[in-house]
């Protein structure tokens, strides 16, 4: 099986075992709370309250690490959006909860909808949520990212810090991102970014791994093929 063979393989797998569990959630506890450190469960309460409940259980959850506490963040979210007039009677830190959470969308524009609500934000529990989309295949996303993210590349930014901390606080989780990164430009884009390099995830991760280099005072592991030209897309 090839690389692209092997990574739709792989989604399919998880499609597969995803629907098997289809199953209202629980109103009394659910999962999605967890997605965030502890300090922010009644606002996330808050954001679930306004929800539609559902169609699927969510896709089985990735765990990272933010501030020394462990969140589940959703592989994928299932739920409709919420009407406008419930989203506004939110604060301004339970939409940002939800923007998060939308961000994890089975819809791809809605990813990018929400992404582009939270993108500004150097909060650490919404950083998780933007690194997961480095990794994933929606161009469009990756171009707003890679514009959003310039400022990793200035040390002492907040963004440059928050993100590098994340970084040197989930190696695994960050070298799984590196590695896909690199599939997906391999799998799809190739034909439109001959290297690597010009493709906007390459830029995505140079800037990363820039971060969390001066987090730990040595060069990050890099990933990603050597060689060909270094005109990245940003």
């Amino acid at each position: 099986m090839g690389r692209c063979g092997a990574i739709n393989a792989s989604y399919l797998a998880e499609a597969s075992a995803y629907a098997r569990l289809v199953q209202p959630l629980s109103d009394r506890s659910n999962p999605l709370i967890t997605a965030f450190p502890a300090e922010l469960a009644s606002d996330a309460e808050a954001v679930l309250a306004v929800m539609p409940d559902s169609r699927l259980q969510s896709h089985a959850s990735f765990s990272v690490a933010v501030e020394g506490q462990q969140v589940l963040i959703p592989g994928r979210l299932y739920n409709d959006e919420p009407p406008t007039a419930r989203v506004a009677s939110l604060s301004s830190r339970q939409q940002q909860l939800l923007h998060c959470l939308y961000s994890r969308h089975c819809d791809g524009m809605v990813r990018q909808r929400h992404l582009e609500k939270v993108i500004g934000s150097t909060d650490p529990w919404v950083v998780p949520f933007v690194v997961q989309l480095v990794g994933e295949y929606v161009l469009e996303i990756l171009v707003v990212i890679c514009d959003e993210l310039r400022d990793l590349a200035t040390p002492g930014t907040r963004g440059h810090l928050a993100y590098g901390q994340f970084i040197v606080d989930n190696p695994a989780f960050f070298a799984r991102t590196q590695r896909r990164v690199v599939s997906y430009w391999s799998c799809y884009y190739r034909g439109t970014y001959a290297s690597f390099r010009g493709y906007p995830g390459c830029t995505i991760l140079d800037l990363l791994r820039s971060a969390a280099s001066d987090g730990t005072g040595h060069p990050w592991p890099n990933l990603a093929p050597a060689g060909a030209r270094v005109d990245g897309y940003c």
